[in-house]
């Protein structure tokens, strides 16, 4: 029985067959070629064929396995095992583990006993390509195809692909995990009627009597600052980092004379506003406040809104006003949130219109 050896002919630069004294380096020749088993043997041939396929099924069994254990398992849950892991992070991990592993065993099994057993040598060739190497190129291209026997081979082929395409379903369900849709978590934050505006280190809350006219705080809501005198339920982890964030605001007072308008009618207490701290451009924190102009400046891209003007853009990218949180005193003299925002805050990167 001949070698397929036998048959290959030296390649030149320009894709044509050479003698091989013009060859760049000497043929050192090839030992005499060992046939695989499933070479000679078809039967095993079509038992390396199923256990090839055997190995795409169980990929995508493992692909359907991580969808379903994403959608069923809480995080939290647990069972006895090293280092005491949830079962979410577990079955999470061995399925997506297994969806991988068995498509690179499938391809190499593929690779080892079934597609050509051959050797190909080929010169460099020059930077750019002529017409006859991409005649080449293309016939080399159409020999892989067929030496790959996926043309002859329809159920490795088709379980590999179903195998291939499955894998994408666990990348869809883990691309959700990356946070919120923006147009749902930004369209409320935590304020509320009747909440006090503390400041955003200490706590306490802030009157208007404490505000001198330039005077800028950054302050947050007293929902953040749970206490048993105010009664808010204590918010921990993750979630109180994503409404520090969503309800963060500036306090300026100026003199009342000063403002043009604002954003809704009585918003405002005796020359005071409060705006979304979260830059409507990129969503990067600004307070720095020039007081003669009431001009607030974002550090990051230079956008910059008037204060006495409803925050409105007079310079830079960003492409809306900051949205202004409504003022109001309580009966014990300090300053509240008369609403929610009236609008998303933050950046304003996706279409989203004013809500009434």
């Amino acid at each position: 029985m001949s070698s397929p050896h036998d048959s290959v002919p030296a390649v030149s630069d320009h894709g044509g067959s050479v003698p091989a004294t013009q060859e760049p380096i000497p043929d050192p020749g090839l030992h005499k070629h060992t046939w695989r088993p499933t070479d000679v043997d078809d039967r095993l041939a079509k038992r390396a064929e199923r256990q090839i396929a055997a190995m795409f099924v169980l990929s995508m069994l493992c692909a359907v396995l991580f969808v379903v254990a994403y959608f069923t398992l809480e995080i939290g849950d647990s069972f006895d095992t090293v280092g005491y892991l949830g079962a979410s992070t577990v079955a999470l991990g061995l399925s997506l583990a297994g969806a991988l592993l068995f498509i690179g065993v499938g391809v190499i099994q593929w690779a080892r006993k079934l597609m050509s057993d051959v050797e190909i040598s080929e010169p460099r060739h020059p930077a750019k390509s002529s017409d006859a190497d991409r005649a080449a190129t293309l016939q080399s291209l159409d020999l892989g195809a067929k030496d790959s026997g996926i043309g002859r081979r329809p159920l490795i082929r088709n379980t590999m692909l179903g195998a291939v395409g499955l894998l994408g379903l666990p990348a869809l369900v883990v691309l959700r995990d990356l946070g919120p849709l923006p147009g749902d978590r930004l369209a409320r934050t935590i304020w509320q009627p009747g909440m006090r505006l503390v400041r955003d280190v200490l706590g306490t809350p802030v009157k208007p009597s404490d505000m001198e006219v330039g005077d800028l705080i950054n302050a947050a809501p007293e929902a953040l600052f749970p206490t048993e005198e105010n009664g808010y339920e204590e918010i921990e982890g993750v979630e109180l980092n994503v409404e520090k964030a969503k309800g963060a605001i500036i306090i300026v007072r100026m003199e009342p004379g000063d403002i043009v308008s604002t954003q809704g009618d009585n918003w405002s207490v005796d020359g005071i506003v409060s705006f979304s701290k979260i830059c409507t451009h990129v969503g990067c924190p600004i307070s720095l406040y020039e007081r003669t102009t009431h001009h607030v400046l974002c550090p990051c891209h230079q956008s910059t809104f008037d204060l006495a003007d409803s925050a409105k853009v007079v310079f830079g990218p960003a492409a809306r006003p900051l949205p202004q949180l409504p003022l109001a005193v309580n009966e014990d003299g300090y300053l509240i949130a008369q609403s929610d925002f009236t609008e998303p805050i933050g950046a304003s990167y996706w279409e989203r219109e004013k809500e009434s």
